[in-house]
């Protein structure tokens, strides 16, 4: 028996916690040690009681977005960390050659919620969340399960070879087996890390499941020009940047896309970097969670989530977070999203899959995505056929090896004209100054539960004002009095519900500023209220603007910009004044695009989404109009 059978084997028959990682071409990574349970992120144990710095490998489920404050249905899952005390790395092919390769019989197995009821659910979130104003797009998840009456321990290792043999792609492929759990998988995505000082996010979206055969130039060129999947690839890069705005104080630069090929799907990406001296526990507290698990915004998510699944997600769309120790005395973090992963508690498997669902959304075609997406895994451990491997030739050559399909012209081609529809401030090198057109004056943006704010702040920071981002419930008049500039941000919900906490503290900030006579600019619902407060009709859009770039003209000068709305404020076409503001609007429809008058601006679309290309040059110009001294 070999050094790493060995240690495999020791594995399998003894108690201890472990985990084994392949994330390194050709190695495994083994981590043993004790386990601890904690309830807040900054809790995770990463010194001992002398202080020294510790590795820990946390487990992280999705009810800690109580920490931010958010709606979750509560299973109670811990926190689990496993603190390291033995970290060894056995070459990958020794031990895909050591572990157990039997067949783990299942029973009973299938999804919870049929394919007939997921669709009505999709149907359901699409009409009246997405319908309504409630978000751009939500990730609605069912469990495909089991059970398994095989040793947890064997079974674990058993399904972490089967992954490795079969399931390509995957940024971490795991087995992490502590007291009572099992999660296994092939994690494609990267939530967050940090090394040096530079964080990173992954965001993947957009799938494309591959045909019988495998995928070819052709099937995905027609995936790569679907709207539905463009669109939702960047609604969940714009809202990986509020994340990574709030936590970096460059706010964040994007590069990609790049394509993510799978054994049976393949996913678009883009790759997110900024600079950060947080403490990496905090960090994983400010991005919590991924938004291609979850949805947008975030906030918002979290609640429709509660609403329309019908159990508790547990560890599903949580992370794994490995915390180690550097040589300056920090950590470094390297935090998968816990999706496609097999959880095995109890002698009960579960698989939860989730689709991305849209305004473009086919409820068949999000059943069919769920399909596709607990495939891999369960392709891999056997519990559904899979995929054949390329047929050799007629003359017993050996097939010829797989061509990334990016490294198709063509291909290559259509990814890059993603990013000219993009806003070049979010894909150039960004480092704030302090200089700019409003160098020492400050602004308070008020947040009404959507962190696009985040993004807003960072490109005012570019403009030279302080800027202070203040949530709704403290966004009184007296605290925003001492700013030169409030700006009343975005949102979620009818503008024109009162009784809803929010949107009626909002309407007194509008009304405050409005009244004082001091600099205002409003943003997407707050845009709605201040054209509500000026006598313009607040209508619900036929269809909702969620992640779509428009050409509009801003007061003479056209722009592209990024609209995520489904309210608007309406004009009689040719419209150009209400009372003391000037109203810039759609020529045929009336759907106003933004507002002006004494001491105040509005816009309808998100100035700082990467879907607004002329962004920066307009909010520049709403800003400078704010801010002018108002004629006596």
């Amino acid at each position: 028996m070999t050094a790493t059978a060995s240690a495999l084997a020791d594995l399998a028959a003894s108690p201890v916690p472990f985990a084994l990682i392949a994330r390194e071409p050709g190695w495994v990574e083994v981590l043993t040690g004790e386990v601890i349970d904690v309830d807040l992120l900054a809790d995770i144990p990463l010194t001992d009681p002398a202080g020294t710095p510790r590795e820990v490998l946390a487990l992280v489920p999705f009810r800690q977005v109580r920490e931010r404050g958010f709606v979750c249905h509560d299973d109670g899952s811990p926190l689990r960390c496993l603190v390291v005390t033995a970290h060894d790395r056995l070459p990958r092919g020794e031990v895909v050659a050591a572990l157990p390769d039997a067949a783990v019989p299942l029973h009973d197995a299938g999804f919870d919620v049929t394919d007939e009821e997921y669709a009505d659910i999709v149907r359901t979130v699409i009409a009246d969340e997405i319908g309504r104003g409630e978000g751009a797009n939500f990730v609605i998840r069912r469990d495909f399960t089991a059970c398994v009456e095989a040793d947890p321990r064997t079974t674990a290792l058993t399904w972490f070879r089967a992954l490795l043999e079969h399931e390509k792609g995957a940024y971490w492929t795991f087995a992490i087996v502590t007291d009572g759990h099992v999660a296994v998988g092939a994690s494609p995505e990267a939530h967050v890390t940090q090394a040096g000082g530079v964080v990173a996010m992954n965001p993947i979206s957009g799938t494309f499941r591959h045909p019988a055969g495998g995928a070819t130039a052709e099937t995905l060129g027609e995936f790569l020009t679907s709207t539905k999947e463009t669109e939702e690839l960047f609604m969940v890069v714009d809202e990986e940047l509020k994340m990574m705005s709030a936590v970096c104080s460059d706010g964040g630069r994007i590069t990609g896309p790049h394509l993510k090929e799978m054994s049976r799907l393949t996913h678009t990406e883009y790759e997110l970097e900024g600079h950060s001296t947080l403490d990496p526990r905090d960090i994983l507290r400010e991005t919590m969670f991924a938004p291609t698990v979850t949805g947008s915004p975030m906030q918002n998510a979290c609640t429709v989530i509660a609403r329309h699944e019908r159990t508790p997600r547990g560890y599903y769309s949580g992370v794994a977070a490995l915390f180690t120790p550097t040589a300056e005395g920090g950590h470094d973090l390297d935090a998968p999203i816990l999706i496609r992963t097999a959880y095995l508690v109890d002698g009960g498997l579960r698989v939860p899959v989730g689709a991305t669902l849209v305004r473009h959304s086919d409820p068949a075609g999000e059943v069919s995505e769920t399909h596709g997406k607990a495939a891999g895994v369960l392709g891999a451990i056997g519990a559904v056929p899979r995929d054949e491997a390329p047929a050799a030739s007629d003359d017993d050559e050996p097939a010829p090896a797989h061509r990334p399909l990016a490294e198709d012209p063509g291909i290559a081609a259509l990814l890059a004209s993603r990013n000219a529809r993009l806003a070049p401030f979010w894909l150039n090198p960004q480092d704030v100054t302090g200089e700019g057109p409003f160098a020492g004056r400050t602004a308070a943006v008020v947040d009404a539960e959507d962190r696009f704010t985040t993004m807003l702040a960072h490109q005012l920071r570019h403009l030279g004002l302080l800027v202070t981002v203040v949530p709704w419930p403290q966004a009184t008049a007296e605290a925003l009095e001492a700013a030169d500039l409030v700006v009343a941000g975005p949102g979620p919900g009818d503008p024109r519900d009162a009784r809803q906490p929010r949107i009626a503290r909002m309407r007194e900030v509008v009304a405050s500023r409005l009244d004082a006579g001091t600099p205002l600019l409003a943003v997407c619902l707050s845009h709605q209220i201040l054209a509500d407060r000026l006598g313009i009709a607040l209508v619900p859009l036929d269809r909702p603007h969620q992640g779509l770039q428009r050409e509009v003209d801003v007061f003479g000068q056209p722009a592209s910009i990024g609209f995520y709305n489904t309210f608007t404020a309406r004009v009689v076409p040719g419209t150009v004044r209400a009372g003391d503001a000037e109203v810039s609007a759609d020529p045929v429809s009336g759907d106003v695009s933004a507002l002006r008058g004494p001491g105040f601006a509005s816009v309808q679309g998100h100035l700082e989404s990467i879907l607004s290309r002329d962004g920066m040059t307009t909010l520049e110009r709403l800003v400078a109009h704010a801010l002018a001294p108002v004629p006596a």
